[in-house]
């Protein structure tokens, strides 16, 4: 059989956690409407099956997993978007992770396989993942095989740049960041609760240098920035604080939360 069909079989099984796929979802890449390319599709079911290659080695059962899926390196990072992966009962690592609804400003939480994870249209085709103390990965796991309380502290209201210490808006990485708080501290029950822990563990978030005229075009332009939710001070400062995979990658390593950044690329 053909080796790319046997690769389709095994990681594009969509498992979706049934909450309102009905348009076309993207975090951390383009929403741009492109017809289907047999080398990309190849490349990213490549990278899929070596990250399931890895990730099995690796010992681990939960794990944080980013994607290159736009070029951020004018603010300095690597990566534009992440979830949590985690090895299912019957051997399957699935990721569970926040998307936007392209084009409107709401997003919805998804369970998929690497398959789909990694064929979404990827700027770069490069991972990488870090590996929880095991404490963490054991409070994580019940929680992310929890359909009610994975997405306990979801906020449907959107921005790509929302404020990491406010609840106007949630983005991707910030929902992450959220649910760990809550997996770890049983007292956390609101969005607030989870974000005075965070603080308390000493996580920073990424602070962006951007210009009055990027963002004035990018409300403008497009539903899913807002700027709103920053604090004047900062605002106008042209510093917009939130949540990137490379400053809770640097969180984890300060905060002995878990290894160092395991990268694989093609």
């Amino acid at each position: 059989m053909n080796p790319l069909v046997n690769r389709v079989r095994k990681f594009v099984t969509i498992t979706l956690a049934a909450l309102l796929l009905t348009q076309p979802a993207h975090a951390g890449r383009s929403c741009e409407s492109k017809p289907p390319d047999a080398s990309r599709i190849t490349k990213g079911l490549t990278l899929a099956e070596r990250t399931n290659t890895a990730l099995n080695a690796s010992g681990a059962k939960v794990v944080l997993l980013a994607r290159a899926g736009q070029d951020l390196s004018k603010y300095g990072l690597n990566y534009s978007h992440l979830g949590w992966a985690y090895k299912s009962a019957s051997g399957q690592w699935l990721v569970i992770h926040k998307l936007n609804t392209c084009g409107t400003s709401e997003a919805s939480i998804y369970r998929q396989g690497l398959g789909e994870f990694f064929l979404d249209d990827p700027y770069r085709f490069e991972t990488a993942w870090v590996v929880p103390t095991p404490e963490i990965q054991d409070r994580l796991i019940a929680l992310l095989q929890d359909d009610r309380r994975v997405v306990a502290l979801h906020a449907k209201p959107y921005s790509i740049v929302s404020y990491a210490w406010a609840t106007k808006y949630q983005q991707s990485n910030q929902w992450a960041l959220e649910t760990l708080a809550l997996a770890m501290e049983p007292d956390v029950r609101s969005r607030e609760q989870a974000q005075a822990w965070l603080k308390y563990k000493g996580y920073e978030p990424t602070a962006l240098k951007i210009d009055p005229l990027t963002r004035l075009g990018g409300r403008m332009s497009a539903a899913n920035v807002a700027f709103d939710d920053h604090p004047n001070d900062k605002r106008f400062s042209d510093r917009i604080e939130t949540v990137t995979v490379d400053s809770m990658f640097a969180w984890f390593a300060t905060a002995r939360l878990g290894g160092a950044p395991s990268v694989l690329r093609l």
